[in-house]
C-alpha cells in the first residue's frame, strides 16, 4: 500500500496546529489542564450524541455533556471518588434522560462511562501538585501518539494481511506491529529519560507495549463502534482525521492502562 502524501500532509497540519494547545496545557496543570479536558469532554459528548441519536443529538449532548464536565471538575477538586460516583450517576440519569426522549438508553449509558473514564484518569494522571504528574501524562501521549502515527506510516508503507477487515479494512497487521514496537520504544525512552521513581526504562517499555497495545484496542474498538452507527468518522472538526474522537480513540485506552501502571508504582513505593 503506497503512501498517501496528501493524507499524510493533511494529518500532519492538522497536528501541527492541535498539539501545541495540549502541550502547552499538559505543561502548565491545574486549571488549564482540566480545562482542556473539559472543553474535549463537551466536544465528544456532542459526536458521540450525533452518532448515535442524529435527529435528536442536541438535548443527549447537554446530558452526557453535564455527567462529563461534573466528573472531571470532581477529579481536579482532588475527589476521584466522588468523580467515579458522579460518572455512575451520570450515566444513569443520561440513559433516564434518553428513554424519556425516545433515544436507545444503552447508548446513552454507556457513552457517559465510555467518554467519561479516561478523561477523569487523565485528570488524576497530571495531578497538578506533583511534578510526577506531568511526567506520566507526557509519557502517556509519547506512547499513544507514536503507537498511533508509527501504525499508519508503517501500515501504508508496508501493507499486507488486514488485521481486522470487517470493521478497520485499512488497518493492517504490519501497522499494528509497528505501533506495538513504537510504543514500546516511546515508553522505555520517557521512563529512561524522567525521573519516574520505580518506572525505570525496562519497565518503562513494558508499560510502553501495554499502553500502546491498548491504543491499538482503542482504535479497533471506536471503528467498531462506528460501523454499527453506520458512520465513517465521528466528526469533521480535525482536518485529515475526521472528529476528536477518531483522533483520541486509541489515547483513551492507553489512558487507562497507564493509569493502572501508575497504581501499581505507587503500592510499590508505598510498601518499599
Amino acid at each position: 500500500m503506497a503512501l498517501k502524501v496528501g493524507d499524510i500532509g493533511l494529518r500532519a497540519a492538522s497536528a501541527f496546529v492541535l498539539a501545541p494547545a495540549a502541550v502547552l496545557a499538559t505543561w502548565a496543570g491545574g486549571g488549564w489542564f482540566t480545562a482542556l479536558v473539559v472543553a474535549a469532554s463537551v466536544m465528544l459528548a456532542a459526536e458521540w450524541s450525533r452518532m448515535s441519536s442524529p435527529t435528536r443529538w442536541r438535548g443527549l449532548t447537554m446530558a452526557i455533556g453535564a455527567a462529563l464536565i461534573a466528573a472531571v471538575l470532581a477529579a481536579h477538586a482532588g475527589q476521584m471518588s466522588v468523580a467515579l460516583l458522579l460518572l455512575v450517576f451520570g450515566a444513569f440519569a443520561a440513559g433516564l434522560y434518553a428513554r424519556s426522549r425516545g433515544i436507545e438508553t444503552l447508548d446513552a449509558t454507556y457513552g457517559v462511562l465510555y467518554l467519561g473514564w479516561p478523561c477523569v484518569l487523565l485528570i488524576w494522571l497530571r495531578d497538578m501538585h506533583e511534578v510526577q504528574g506531568l511526567y506520566w501524562t507526557v509519557l502517556v501521549f509519547a506512547v499513544a501518539w507514536s503507537a498511533d502515527i508509527l501504525a499508519y506510516l508503517v501500515g501504508s508503507a508496508v501493507g499486507g494481511p488486514k488485521l481486522w477487515p470487517r470493521f478497520s479494512p485499512n488497518k493492517t497487521w504490519s501497522g499494528f506491529i509497528g505501533g506495538l514496537i513504537a510504543g514500546m520504544v516511546a515508553g522505555a525512552a520517557m521512563a529512561g529519560w524522567l525521573d519516574m521513581g520505580r518506572l525505570n526504562a525496562v519497565w518503562g517499555g513494558v508499560l510502553g507495549l501495554v499502553a500502546a497495545l491498548a491504543t491499538m484496542g482503542g482504535d479497533l474498538w471506536e471503528s467498531a463502534l462506528k460501523r454499527r452507527f453506520g458512520v465513517k468518522d465521528a466528526g469533521n472538526i480535525i482536518p485529515g482525521h475526521g472528529g476528536l474522537l477518531d483522533r483520541v480513540d486509541g489515547l483513551m485506552f492507553a489512558v487507562v492502562a497507564v493509569a493502572a501502571g501508575r497504581v501499581i508504582v505507587l503500592l510499590l513505593e508505598r510498601g518499599a
